[in-house]
């Protein structure tokens, strides 16, 4: 059973992936603001009374926003993952294991999570014992 929902969780995980690239892709905005453009031009909208007309507007603004906002999001996401990549690689005491960390699974994250809690409590401890008690 466990196996198989990891099987699941790594199908999800690259759906996810392919999804945000599709979704952050200028071709896809294009696309949907030919389609936005589109149905502003139908006769349907031009039937509309003027509160479904702003309804309209408004829901095809938002529907591009959506990409743009993808797209801002994907540019981010990537640059703090190399800047983050470059600190650890340049970092002599860095554990490698968490460069390009953003491509693991979910679970493997959770896995390294639980580690690095225990790496921090473990320095607690350390810190507490060498802290002088008056």
């Amino acid at each position: 059973m466990k196996k198989l929902y990891r099987s699941i969780e790594r199908v999800f995980e690259k759906l996810t992936s392919i999804v945000n690239s599709i979704l952050g892709n200028s071709i896809t905005f294009i696309f949907a603001l030919c389609m936005v453009i589109y149905w502003f031009c139908g006769r349907r909208f031009f039937e509309h009374d003027l509160h479904e007309k702003i309804g309209d507007i408004i829901l095809g603004l938002t529907f591009l926003t959506l990409f743009v906002i993808q797209k801002s999001f994907n540019r981010f996401a990537a640059s703090i993952h190399l800047k983050i990549n470059e600190l650890i690689a340049s970092s002599v005491a860095a554990n490698n294991k968490l460069i390009s960390v953003e491509d693991r699974t979910e679970h493997e994250i959770a896995e390294l999570s639980k580690e690095y809690a225990e790496l921090m409590e473990l320095a607690k401890e350390i810190k507490e014992e060498k802290t002088p008690t008056t």
